[in-house]
C-alpha cells in the first residue's frame, strides 16, 4: 500500500509553502490536484517535475478508483487543492473517505489554511466560531441566514466576487448593522481587508478576487 499525503499550498504567496511539502512533491509518485495549470505553476517556481492528476469537484468516480488503485500498487499520492489546506470546502474529502475504506494510510502536511489565516487578523475573539464553507446558492440560502442572524457564535464563510455584494446586502436585511471584516485576496499582491459596519463594507469593497467574511455574534 502506498501513502496518501494531505499537502497545503499557499493561497496566494507562492514563498509560503513548507520545506516537509517541497519534500514530499519531490517524492511521491503522483500528485493530485484540483487544476493541473494552477499547480503546475507552483511545481514549475520549485523546479519540482512530478507527473499531475486532476481531481476535482465534477471527477467522476473512475477518477477515484484510479487514484486509489494507484495508492494500492504502493504508489505514494499527493493531494493538494488549488490553495490552503485540502479537504475544506473542496473534493478532497471524497477522496480521504475512499483511501480510509481501503485501510490506505492517510498522512497531513500541515501549512497554509485560507481561513486560520483570515482569523488571525480579525482582531475579534476566535476561540469558538461556526464555518460555513460557501453558502448555498439558492436552496436553504434564507433559512441559512437566518440562522447566521441568531448566532451566539462569530460566523465564517467564503464567497466568491460574482456574489458578494449580493450576500453583504441581503445579510444587511436579515442582521442590520453588524460588525463584520472581509478579507479579499489575502497574502496576494492586491490583498484589503475592510472592517465595519456592513453599509460601510458595502461602500468601498472592490468585487475581485476572492472573498472571505468574518460576521461578530449576536450580543447578549
Amino acid at each position: 500500500m502506498g501513502t496518501l499525503y494531505i499537502v497545503a499550498t499557499p493561497i496566494g504567496n507562492l514563498e509560503d509553502i513548507t520545506l516537509r511539502a517541497l519534500r514530499i512533491f519531490k517524492e511521491v509518485d503522483l500528485i493530485s490536484c484540483e487544476d493541473t495549470r494552477r499547480t503546475g505553476l507552483l511545481l514549475k517556481h520549485y523546479q519540482i517535475h512530478q507527473p499531475l492528476v486532476s481531481f476535482h469537484e465534477h471527477s467522476k468516480i473512475q477518477k477515484i478508483d484510479y487514484l486509489i488503485s494507484k495508492l494500492k500498487e504502493g504508489k505514494n499520492i499527493a493531494l493538494v487543492t488549488d490553495a490552503g489546506t485540502p479537504g475544506i470546502a473542496d473534493p478532497g474529502g471524497v477522496l480521504i473517505a475512499e483511501a480510509l475504506k481501503s485501510k490506505i494510510k492517510i498522512v497531513p502536511v500541515p501549512g497554509p489554511s485560507g481561513l486560520t489565516t483570515f482569523l488571525s487578523i480579525v482582531g475579534h475573539k476566535t476561540d469558538k466560531f461556526l464555518f460555513l464553507g460557501y453558502l448555498p446558492k439558492k436552496k436553504g440560502r434564507k433559512k441559512l441566514l437566518e440562522l447566521i442572524s441568531r448566532s451566539q457564535f462569530a460566523v465564517v464563510f467564503f464567497e466568491s466576487p460574482h456574489r458578494v455584494i449580493k450576500i453583504l446586502q441581503e445579510l444587511k436585511e436579515i442582521i442590520g448593522q453588524r460588525e463584520i471584516v472581509v478579507g479579499r485576496e489575502l497574502t496576494k499582491k492586491f490583498e484589503e481587508v475592510y472592517r465595519g459596519e456592513i453599509d460601510k463594507v458595502i461602500k468601498v469593497l472592490r468585487p475581485q478576487g476572492e472573498f472571505i467574511i468574518f460576521i461578530s455574534p449576536l450580543k447578549d
